[in-house]
C-alpha cells in the first residue's frame, strides 16, 4: 500500500473510532461515572473517619503516628473535595445533555406532526374549504325545508275556516236540542192519556150549523 493510501486509511479509522456517541449513550456514561465517583466519595469518607480515630488514639501516646494519620486524612479530604467538584461538573453536563436530548425529541415530534398535517391538507385550500361549507349549509337548508314540508298537513284541509266549523257545530247542537224537546213533549202527552185529535173531516153543513148555534147563543146573552 502506498504512503498516501496509508494516510487515508488511517484517517478513516480514526473517524470511525472518534465518532460521537448518541445522546443516550453519552448520558449513560455520565451516570456511570457519577456512580463511580459517589462510591469513591464513600470510600474516602470511611478512610477519613479511620485516620481521625487513629489520630485521637495516638494523640498522647504516639504523636508521630497521630500526625501521620492527620496528614493522610488531609490528603483524603483534598481528594474528596476534588471529587465533589468533579461530580458537580458531571451533573451539570448530564443535565444539559438530557435537556438537549429532550429538546431534540420534542423538535423531531413537532416536525413529524407538521409534515403529517401538511400531507393531510395537501389537497385542500381556503377557497375549497369555504365552498365545502357553503355546500353543507345549502344541503342543511334544503333538508330543513323538506322536513317542514313533510310535517305540514297541507293536503288535509288546512284551509278550512274555523268560523264555519263553529257555526256547523252550533247547528248540530240546536238540532239535537230540538229533537230532545220534541221527544220530551211526546212522552208528556202519552203520560196524560190525552185523546188523539180526530182524523176524519167534519162535514161543511154540520160545521155551519154549529157556528149558527154559537151566534144565536151569543146574541141571546147580549140582549
Amino acid at each position: 500500500m502506498s504512503r498516501l493510501g496509508k494516510i487515508f486509511s488511517s484517517s478513516k479509522g480514526k473517524g470511525k473510532k472518534n465518532a460521537a456517541p448518541s445522546a443516550g449513550e453519552a448520558i449513560q456514561k455520565l451516570r456511570d461515572t457519577e456512580e463511580m465517583l459517589i462510591k469513591k466519595q464513600e470510600y474516602l469518607e470511611t478512610k477519613i473517619g479511620k485516620e481521625l480515630d487513629i489520630a485521637k488514639k495516638n494523640g498522647t501516646k504516639d504523636k508521630r503516628a497521630a500526625l501521620q494519620a492527620l496528614k493522610r486524612k488531609k490528603r483524603y479530604e483534598a481528594q474528596l473535595r476534588q471529587i465533589d467538584g468533579t461530580l458537580s461538573t458531571i451533573e451539570l453536563q448530564r443535565e444539559n445533555l438530557e435537556s438537549a436530548n429532550t429538546n431534540t425529541h420534542v423538535l423531531q415530534s413537532m416536525g413529524e406532526a407538521a409534515r403529517a398535517l401538511k400531507q393531510s391538507q395537501a389537497g385542500m385550500n381556503v377557497d375549497s374549504v369555504h365552498d365545502l361549507m357553503d355546500d353543507i349549509a345549502e344541503v342543511q337548508e334544503l333538508s330543513e325545508e323538506i322536513a317542514g314540508a313533510i310535517s305540514n298537513p297541507i293536503a288535509f284541509g288546512q284551509d278550512i275556516d274555523d268560523d264555519d266549523l263553529l257555526a256547523e257545530l252550533e247547528d248540530l247542537e240546536q238540532e239535537a236540542l230540538d229533537e230532545k224537546l220534541l221527544e220530551t213533549g211526546t212522552n208528556t202527552a202519552a203520560q196524560l192519556n190525552l185523546p188523539d185529535a180526530p182524523r176524519e173531516k167534519i162535514p161543511a153543513h154540520r160545521k155551519k150549523v154549529a157556528e149558527d148555534d154559537d151566534l144565536d147563543e151569543l146574541a141571546a146573552w147580549a140582549s
